[in-house]
């Protein structure tokens, strides 16, 4: 799906079914598939990721077209949905896997993940630090099947996330 036009962004921030249902309706995101990043290990599953020893984090791989979307305001919407400001959880989730953690690609990513949470922090919403941890991207693996897309074939199933109405930043493309 990624062509030249086309960014990629990985993201943890708790739970990924609720995030995954929340980033797919942002205007610009093209794709989104749920996996496990920032661990040890060649590969990573849910039976070895969800007691929290592996290191690795459930995230949200990201397709948007930054045409549309720009890196930046992805960012503030991902600081809207989930609480940035707990370290290791998000509602009843509680472990390192459930941290708020932005993988970034590159320098430019990198940058613009620190001017975002300056910005979060600045805007005093959350009433708390942020504490969410910007780290180099190193691997993405993919979750099962009947982790895609979970709360479209369970509309009834537990998230933790939910949109705020903060306002945290730019919010044009």
């Amino acid at each position: 799906m990624p062509n030249n036009q086309h960014s990629i962004a990985y993201l943890s921030g708790g739970c990924f079914w609720g995030m995954e249902e929340l980033v797919r309706q942002i205007p610009g995101v093209i794709a989104t598939e749920v996996g496990y990043c920032g661990g040890a290990g060649e590969t990573a599953s849910y039976e070895q990721v969800k007691y929290g020893n592996t290191g690795h984090a459930e995230s949200l791989k990201v397709t948007f077209d930054p045409a549309h979307l720009s890196y930046a305001h992805l960012l503030f919407e991902f600081f809207r949905m989930h609480n940035p400001t707990t370290q290791n959880r998000q509602g009843n989730d509680t472990g390192t896997q459930y941290r708020s953690v932005i993988f970034y690609v590159d320098a430019a990513q990198q940058e613009i993940a620190k001017q975002v949470i300056a910005s979060v922090d600045a805007s005093k919403e959350w009433g708390a630090a942020v504490v969410t941890e910007v780290t180099p991207f190193q691997a993405f693996y993919r979750a099962e099947n009947y982790h895609q897309r979970y709360l479209v074939k369970h509309p009834m199933g537990y998230t933790c996330h939910y949109m705020r109405d903060f306002k945290l930043g730019e919010t044009t493309t």
